[in-house]
């Protein structure tokens, strides 16, 4: 499987990733099963890659990517995001607020049961929060 490096601090990572959001939100039909099987043959082919968020599944598949990547920990980078958020409705929104940055990262790494996060980045920009802020609160989780 070839490689790439991501960013200038020798995070490498496979040339294809496998995006998880849809074994566990959007789409009818899942499997939990056929979900741990698609990510171990994915790892099994090369594949370091793994992409989920915190809104998939309301948190449910960053459970199922960190059961299955606990194992293998060494060498996949796990990717998550922040930033669309979800009300007791269902109804979506954006932040971007620092004290909403720290809360979903601590919430993403106890859900997934990893001790860091390899790539976190903002799924969606808040237009009422200024960036800066948000990329300030994103630079003291680092």
């Amino acid at each position: 499987m070839r490689t790439r490096m991501l960013g200038q601090n020798g995070l490498e990572v496979s040339a294809l990733g496998l995006g998880c959001m849809g074994m566990s939100d959007f789409y009818a039909g899942r499997d939990e099963t056929e979900s741990i099987a698609t990510i171990e043959r994915a790892l099994d082919r090369g594949v370091t890659l793994l992409d989920t968020a915190d809104m998939y599944g309301d948190g449910a598949n960053e459970e199922l990517v960190g059961r299955v990547v606990r194992n293998r920990r060494e060498w996949v980078v796990v990717a998550t995001k922040f930033g669309i958020t979800r009300d007791a409705d269902g109804n979506r929104g954006v932040s971007g607020r620092p004290d909403y940055v720290r809360q979903a990262c601590d919430a993403s790494l106890q859900r997934s049961g990893l001790d860091v996060i390899a790539l976190y980045y903002q799924h969606r920009v808040d237009p009422d929060v200024p960036i800066k802020e948000t990329v300030g609160a994103m630079a003291e989780l680092v």
